[in-house]
């Protein structure tokens, strides 16, 4: 097992490796910017390097910086988390050419699927089910005009690099599409680098749904099950839980089947997320894929029992999966609801500080979060301050478990969402199960306009 690892990230997930690394007899080294010079998780590292400003781009963003760290702190390995580098091919190339192990899969394969265009056409090759649409790259209004006329309205105008829904929209008509395409485009190769634009059918009302996989350098591939991502709000997920309440069992094994078969044909190796839409027949399509462990990876362990970060350095270890799929078994239902520092009727982020935080315990709750009673929430960073994990021998259980538990979390000083995941979670269509990607904006948007 490796000695001495560093991880190139900050807040929970930073706290969440160095939680599997202390388990594991790992030392671990913290890179920081000067705004998070206080915060926990550089306190519970073994090592702690400042390495910038607090903007992305001269901190968490600075490869040369973060690579001359690891060999001064003589790390082996770099865990990239999620977010900022974690699906850079440039940055997991230029670990394998420092010599250090890049805990995640091969930079050819993250440029790969980091390029939406790309991975739809190697999960086409792979016979994964896709959204009907383009295959090619759009370089023009009038490409996009034509090609739509054989789609056909509403559909989704898409920027082929990134995520967080920028570069994205949904259609109706001509005159949308006309006026939406170049302002899409210059926005995609402002935050991305890269302009490159497709189209596709858009999928009334559907489920987002994803699958968890774990993949060796060995050709084992093992699916951990699926989890329910439908609760967005501006195309960024809000609560996800697994397993999916929208999906038989018939529609599990299809999909956990699809995953395989795609990881194994891209030569897939570390943890990985297969993302689905499902529409109302609970036919699936290939959304996306995230070459990275996600942020709702808990839900996953609490109904599996694995820890997927230690299974990350295992598999980047060399080490062969010790898991066989037919002894896994999905245990109980678990929800998690993110907690954001961010106004819940407007959704703009809300830094401050933070004057008291009273964080919910007792059985079945778990809290990854990232800050403590007086610390500075700065608005460098994205807002998430935590997650809230419930777990429950039942759905039922599980979602009167997060609202008891929404109900005890407090933070003071700062406004955070919670008050919205509160009127999610006690919503009836919630407690039913009858959850799409619209929901928020269907139920819980008209109430706060009507309220507020």
């Amino acid at each position: 097992m490796f000695k001495k690892i560093l991880i190139a990230n900050r807040g929970e997930i930073a706290r969440r490796i160095i939680r599997t690394c202390k388990r594991l007899n790992i030392q671990t080294v913290a890179v920081y910017s000067e705004a998070d010079k206080d915060s926990l998780f550089v306190r519970e590292a073994d090592e702690a390097y400042e390495i910038g400003k607090p903007p992305v781009a001269l901190s968490y963003l600075n490869i040369d910086k973060i690579i001359e760290t690891a060999k001064k702190a003589n790390a082996e390995a770099i865990h990239p988390g999620y977010g900022l580098l974690s699906e850079n091919p440039n940055f997991a190339k230029r670990c394998e050419e420092e010599g250090i192990v890049f805990i995640g899969p091969k930079p050819d394969v993250i440029a790969a699927m980091g390029s939406k265009l790309e991975a739809r056409i190697k999960m086409k090759e792979a016979g994964v089910p896709i959204i009907e649409g383009v295959n090619v790259v759009i370089e023009s209004v009038e490409e996009a005009l034509k090609e739509a006329e054989q789609i056909g309205y509403p559909l989704m105008l898409k920027a082929s690099s990134g995520g967080g829904g920028i570069g994205m929209q949904r259609i109706h008509n001509q005159e949308e599409l006309a006026k939406a395409f170049e302002g899409n485009k210059k926005r995609a190769q402002s935050y991305f680098g890269d302009g490159t634009m497709y189209i596709e059918k858009y999928i009334e009302n559907p489920h987002h749904v994803e699958v968890q996989i774990l993949a060796d350098a060995h050709g084992n591939v093992v699916p951990l099950f699926e989890r329910e991502c439908s609760i967005q709000r501006r195309n960024q997920k809000v609560i996800e839980e697994a397993p999916s309440p929208t999906i038989s069992d018939a529609t599990r094994e299809k999909m956990l089947e699809a995953a395989v078969r795609a990881a194994k044909y891209i030569g897939y190796t570390n943890a990985g997320t297969f993302e689905f839409l499902v529409d109302d027949k609970e036919n699936f399509y290939f959304l996306e894929m995230n070459t990275r462990l996600q942020v709702e990876h808990p839900v996953t362990e609490e109904i599996t029992g694995i820890d997927l970060v230690e299974q990350q350095i295992r598999i980047a270890q060399g080490l062969p999966l010790e898991i066989a799929r037919e002894s896994l078994k999905i245990n109980g239902h678990a929800i998690e609801a993110r907690i954001y520092a961010e106004d819940p009727v407007t959704f703009y982020p809300s830094p401050g500080v933070i004057g008291s935080l009273q964080l919910p315990e007792g059985e079945g709750v778990r809290n990854d979060c990232a800050v403590e009673s007086g610390a500075q929430v700065t608005p460098f960073y994205d807002p998430m301050i935590g997650k809230l994990i419930v777990h429950g021998k039942t759905r039922e259980e599980a979602v009167k478990r997060l609202v008891e538990a929404l109900k005890l979390y407090k933070v003071e000083g700062i406004k955070t969402n919670i008050p919205m995941l509160l009127k999610i979670a006690s919503h009836e269509q919630f407690i039913k199960g009858n959850i799409t990607t619209s929901f928020v904006e269907r139920y819980y948007l008209p109430e706060v306009q009507v309220t507020k």
